[in-house]
């Protein structure tokens, strides 16, 4: 028998210390989409649209409920145009106090607390870079759009993104003339059922497109088979469940369920955290005055789980006459 000696003093090293693991990744990722998420296929349909939609219009929204990879998406397509380079792109996420001091000029705090100076907001500073490296691409990730005041935040500058504005220069309130450059792309996410979207809608309507992101059965499939999940009774009662809420979110919109809220899920314990922790509240407020429709939800969850995943059971026997015999 070999005897096994260990070397003092030996560093183990996990994948984040190689920088090829989740940390790495969430900073790679800029927050904005799902750090531990496959990465977006170069043959992917979605990439090829979305870049033709950019070449053609200078900005894309992608629109659609939580849950169905809006971020993960806006990502994934910053880092194809960008080739991964963070110099060239720019993440942010619009809230209730964004201003156009954020967006694009305006005095800020020393870092010393001696005072305030003028400063360049995070769109500004994109685009003064785009200018001087005119045969790159630049990007801006805009995510929940619908959260701040549109024209407030954008100010001019909502004239002059669109496509056939672009190059023409326009005034800044610090004095300064400025132009935003072909080579400037804007992608960004929104929830339809935010209260800002009309005005986003009436904002953007003609200046980008837009691209709706509803939930997905075959996408949640491929998740599931990605993640190993056991392919049997839970696995497709689960997808019946789906397909069921997302009909009902027709007439109720806010029950739309996307399908990255299972990402993560890799069997039947995994699967129920996902109802105890996220869905169930989600159900009881899209159904609160509708307990009828609430209580078809709940309890065609419960009857997800309500067998063993079993697919040993015996064929169902086919109907008298329905098949001829065979001579």
């Amino acid at each position: 028998m070999t005897d096994v000696s260990l070397v003092q003093g030996l560093r183990e090293l996990n994948a984040d210390d190689l920088d090829i693991g989740y940390v790495a990744r969430a900073q790679a990722s800029h927050g904005s989409s799902a750090p531990d998420a496959p990465l977006l296929q170069s043959d992917d349909p979605r990439l090829e649209t979305i870049l033709r939609l950019l070449r053609r219009f200078g900005g894309v929204i992608l629109s659609g409920p939580p849950g169905t990879s809006k971020s993960w998406l806006a990502g994934q397509i910053a880092d194809k145009i960008t080739g991964g380079d963070g110099n060239r792109r720019a993440d942010i996420q619009f809230h209730a106090s964004y201003q156009f001091e954020d967006f694009m000029e305006g005095y800020r705090p020393k870092k010393d607390g001696s005072g305030f100076e003028p400063r360049d907001g995070v769109f500004l500073q994109l685009v003064r870079k785009a200018h001087e490296n005119a045969d790159d691409a630049y990007v801006l990730v805009v995510d929940e759009l619908s959260r701040a005041d549109v024209g407030r935040v954008f100010g001019e500058a909502l004239t002059y993104i669109e496509r056939n504005k672009r190059g023409q220069r326009f005034n800044l309130p610090s004095g300064d003339t400025i132009s935003i450059p072909l080579n400037v792309f804007l992608i960004a996410t929104m929830n339809p059922l935010d209260r800002g979207v009309d005005d986003v809608d009436a904002a953007f309507e003609r200046r980008f497109a837009k691209v709706d992101m509803p939930p997905s059965r075959e996408l949640l499939e491929r998740m599931l088979d990605d993640n190993g999940f056991p392919d049997g009774n839970i696995h497709r009662r689960l997808l019946g469940w789906f397909s069921k809420i997302n009909a009902r979110a027709a007439q109720t919109p806010a029950a739309a369920v996307g399908h990255a809220y299972f990402a993560d899920v890799t069997d039947a314990e995994t699967l129920q955290e996902v109802w105890d922790y996220q869905l169930k509240y989600l159900v009881d407020r899209a159904f609160k005055y509708d307990p009828e429709t609430r209580a078809e939800m709940v309890n065609g969850w419960a009857a997800i789980f309500e067998s063993p995943d079993d697919e040993s059971q015996p064929p169902v026997a086919e109907e008298a006459g329905s098949k001829a015999e065979a001579p």
